[in-house]
This record gives C-alpha cells, sequence and structure tokens, in this order.
C-alpha cells in the first residue's frame, strides 16, 4: 500500500507543477498578461521570453519581473494565451 500511496502523491505534485517557458514554446502558445490597476493586457510571444528569463522560468512567475506599459504598475498577473476553444476546428455545413 505504501509504494501505490508514494506514487499517487508524486504524480499529484507533477500535475501541481506549473507551466514553464520550454512548455509553451514546444506547444507554439503565448503569455497572456493582465494589468490589475487597469486593465490593459497583452500577449508576449515565449520566443521573447526565454532569452531573458530562461527556458524553465514558471509561467505564473513572470509577473513579477514585469510593468505595466499604460499605468506603470508591478501588480501584473500572466498565464498561458490558450486558443479559444473553437479555433481550429473544422466546421461542418
Amino acid at each position: 500500500m505504501g509504494r501505490f500511496k508514494d506514487k499517487a502523491l508524486q504524480q499529484d505534485e507533477l500535475r501541481n507543477q506549473p507551466a514553464i517557458l520550454a512548455d509553451l514554446a514546444r506547444a507554439g502558445i503565448d503569455v497572456f498578461c493582465w494589468c490589475h490597476r487597469c486593465g490593459h493586457n497583452a500577449k508576449l510571444t515565449t520566443a521573447l521570453l526565454i532569452p531573458q528569463l530562461g527556458p524553465n522560468f514558471p509561467v505564473p512567475e513572470i509577473g513579477t519581473r514585469m510593468r505595466c506599459s499604460a499605468c506603470a504598475s508591478k501588480d501584473i498577473a500572466t498565464r498561458p494565451s490558450w486558443p479559444a476553444r473553437d479555433q481550429g476546428l473544422a466546421r461542418s455545413g
């Protein structure tokens, strides 16, 4: 029983790890940034971020290194810029 529980805990820990820039680069996904003060938002390409922060930098932590270009706030949230649910889906007429 001990090995089963250890394996389950290890898998759970891996699932709870934040995405890193290398993960997004492999998937071709950009980083979405949002200013909590003024609502300004933008997308940044992972290709621009990796040389500055490194491929193993966690995506949620990118906001701690940013400043809003609209209001100069440092209260920035970052997440993967997931494609829309219907983006890329073939539609039958």
